[in-house]
């Protein structure tokens, strides 16, 4: 083995041996007491592109050969002690298992590289107190799904075990309901339709994600057109599935990316927006504990609707008229 300090991260380079000749790429690194990684934390850093095989990206279910070249990048440790920060929250519903919340467009969720504070995560430890730390990890204390930065709505966070679990479970199974609002580029033609295509890592883009033909992980999004303007869609996207960026994904690769995203969307035709129209609108679940099934709304924050409010004025301008499909 022989290492070098990457500027990201530790590079580590292993050399395949004969008795490691056949195993699985994620079983073999794992394995490695002096990276110290378990097998999920493996295959999360050959997701994001920091494990390579012979210089190629590789899956975590390559068989290794005879003298194969593993070279893995280990990002530096994102700080331990998480710091109770007073951010207002948009508390709309709480007991002693759970918190569901309205998050504003603009708040990370939890710390990373970059945003170490002034996260979410900083915002419930200082509304929980104690109670929250350690539930379902360090880092992520409560934290059982996530909104982009630029998305705002409807959030769950767990703050007992018991709660952690059971709404993990539950998001596994597809058994809690998430409905986002979105405002797409171009006129959709299908009322209703699905979205069935697996997601992953950009093959060179490493921090963006992509419709890929391997290697992706799948991912169904079901889409239903609410209003359509010119020049855009205004939709309800149910997620079926939850990979990371789904919806922006899924949209741009049927040519219809969501308006004023940064990374999926177009340069061009933002309406003035500085951050993505999209919005977590509805949230359904069955309470971990109690088993009362739960189900809240949002409506679209002021910035969004005035965006709708301006096409439908410049349609109706237009003597198109408006012809909203039912809710």
């Amino acid at each position: 083995m022989s290492e070098v300090n990457a500027g990201e991260g530790l590079r580590r380079v292993f050399t395949g041996q004969e008795e490691t000749v056949g195993m699985r790429l994620d079983v073999f690194l794992a394995g490695l007491t002096e990276l110290g990684l378990s097998r999920s934390q493996v295959q999360q850093l050959i997701r994001e592109g920091r494990v390579k095989v012979d210089g190629r990206p590789a899956k975590p279910s390559l068989r290794l050969a005879a003298g194969t070249e593993v070279e893995v990048i280990v990002p530096p440790p994102a700080p331990a002690d998480l710091r109770p920060e007073a951010i207002p929250l948009n508390i709309v519903y709480e007991d002693e298992h759970l918190v569901v919340l309205d998050k504003p467009a603009g708040l990370v969720v939890h710390p990373a590289p970059g945003h170490p504070e002034g996260t979410l995560v900083n915002a419930l430890l200082a509304h929980c107190g104690s109670e929250l730390a350690g539930i379902g990890g360090v880092l992520r204390p409560g934290i059982v799904h996530r909104l982009d930065k630029d998305t705002s709505g409807l959030m769950v966070v767990a703050k007992s075990e018991a709660a952690h679990q059971g709404l993990s479970a539950a998001i596994k199974a597809r058994q809690v309901e998430r409905v986002y609002l979105a405002l797409a580029f171009g006129e959709l033609k299908a009322d209703v339709s699905m979205v069935d295509a697996p997601i992953g890592r950009h093959p060179v883009q490493r921090k963006k994600m992509a419709v890929v033909e391997r290697g992706g992980r799948p991912a169904r999004t079901r889409l239903r057109v609410l209003e359509r303007f010119p020049g855009y869609t205004y939709l309800e996207a149910t997620l079926e599935t939850g990979r990371t960026h789904q919806i922006r994904v899924h949209l741009a690769f049927i040519g219809h990316p969501v308006v004023g995203d940064p990374v999926y969307g177009r340069r061009q035709g933002n309406l003035g927006l500085k951050r993505q129209f999209l919005h977590a609108a509805r949230l359904k679940f069955t309470h971990p504990v109690s088993g009362e099934v739960l189900s809240f709304s949002s409506p679209l924050p002021e910035e969004l609707a005035l965006v709708l409010a301006r096409l439908r004025r410049e349609k109706e301008k237009d003597g198109i008229g408006v012809k909203q499909l039912d809710e």
